[in-house]
């Protein structure tokens, strides 16, 4: 094993993505990669595998890796040679490069392919990289298989509420009566009929004292509508008696109110504060209605959305989350539908806890790694 002291331009070189406005774009199979990873699909290919994409401008520090034909955006940097060194490692190297790159544009924070390929660095020799790949990607090959597995349980439930609350075939559908174009015992109501509401607070940032602590704080950029487990920022136990923010119990669902992110869900794996651009739909009638609320809610996002795109400032309100109408089914079905999804969410919620201890070890090996503390 041998390393080489050289700069990053000698490992692989970078060149910025190719612009490709959403009305451009073309139904295909193409997948469109920009600074925070794949964001659409065109017809045409601009770049071939093996590809390694980083954000030029927006998400900096992610990499992504493609082993397939792909079109990188204006708002990303690609590589266009990787010097003879295994693509596989070029991706984990630069993704160990950019964790603490910081740009001179601060008004614009970014990334200079320029600046970037004059940075110092020590690379190893070919066999070494392979190793050093085939370590990480063992790692990252479980978290996309933990990934596929939860897309398809996350499909699985939204075809199963609408099959029951849409397409009326739920169980004992065949003999029910139907009376004013819905089933007998069910009702047109809203949000407020089922779930009462609240939104958080930001503590004083003037105060040292309130962040830092052990408690969760969600913002509304975190929510990816799965769980939530862990947040960027926590707060103290003053934090919560001195201001806004409050403590939602766990399974609450959690809404995006404000911006590009309305509609957006998370579901609380324990209890957490949040900001106040998040809204908790909170269960009055049983406990268990959050999986049938987290469902709902999905289902109505592109309603919640273009209720926000009506706005003065884009944003939704708990006002408007609590009116939305919505249909109510009987109590019966509701239980139902509670039970049959219950251990769909609790695959879930198993296979992404897998996912953050498996990215977690990941990361921790990487730099390691990176720098021949741990030989391979």
């Amino acid at each position: 094993m041998s390393w080489t002291d050289c700069v990053l331009g000698d490992v692989v070189t970078l060149k910025r993505g190719h612009d490709l406005p959403k009305g451009k774009r073309q139904d295909g199979i193409v997948p469109v990669v920009s600074s925070s990873g794949i964001t659409g699909w065109h017809n045409e290919v601009k770049a071939e595998p093996p590809g390694v994409v980083t954000g030029r401008y927006g998400t900096i520090g992610e990499v992504f890796y493609l082993d397939r034909p792909y079109w990188p955006l204006n708002t990303a940097l690609y590589a266009i040679d990787f010097h003879g060194n295994d693509p596989r490692f070029v991706a984990y190297f630069l993704r160990n490069q950019l964790k603490n790159y910081k740009s001179e544009k601060a008004a614009v924070p970014g990334v200079d392919r320029n600046v970037l390929h004059k940075i110092n660095v020590r690379c190893p020799d070919r066999p070494t990289q392979e190793r050093i790949a085939g370590v990480l990607s063992a790692y990252d090959d479980l978290i996309e298989n933990n990934r596929r597995r939860i897309a398809l349980l996350e499909q699985a439930a939204r075809l199963l509420y609408r099959e029951w609350f849409v397409h009326f075939r739920f169980p004992g559908h065949e003999t029910a009566k139907f009376v004013d174009g819905l089933p007998e015992g069910w009702r047109v109501g809203t949000i407020a009929d089922l779930f009462d509401t609240s939104s958080g607070g930001t503590p004083s940032r003037k105060n040292d004292g309130f962040y830092g602590g052990h408690i969760n704080w969600l913002k509304t950029q975190e929510l990816q509508n799965c769980f939530i487990f862990d947040t960027d920022e926590q707060i103290t136990e003053e934090a919560l008696k001195r201001s806004s923010a409050k403590l939602f119990p766990e399974n609450s669902v959690i809404i995006a109110m404000y911006g590009a992110t309305i509609g957006q869900l998370g579901l609380l794996a324990k209890p957490s504060s949040t900001n106040q651009a998040c809204c908790a739909l909170l269960p009055k009638r049983s406990d268990q209605d959050f999986l049938f609320g987290y469902c709902l809610m999905e289902h109505s996002t592109r309603t919640l959305k273009d209720l926000g795109q009506g706005a003065a400032q884009n944003n939704v309100s708990q006002t408007v989350i609590r009116a939305l109408e919505i249909v109510i089914p009987a109590e019966k079905i509701i239980d139902e539908f509670n039970v049959v999804v219950e251990t769909n969410f609790l695959q879930r919620k198993n296979l992404q806890f897998q996912n953050t201890k498996l990215t977690a070890a990941r990361d921790l090996l990487l730099p390691r790694l990176m720098d021949g503390r741990i030989s391979v």
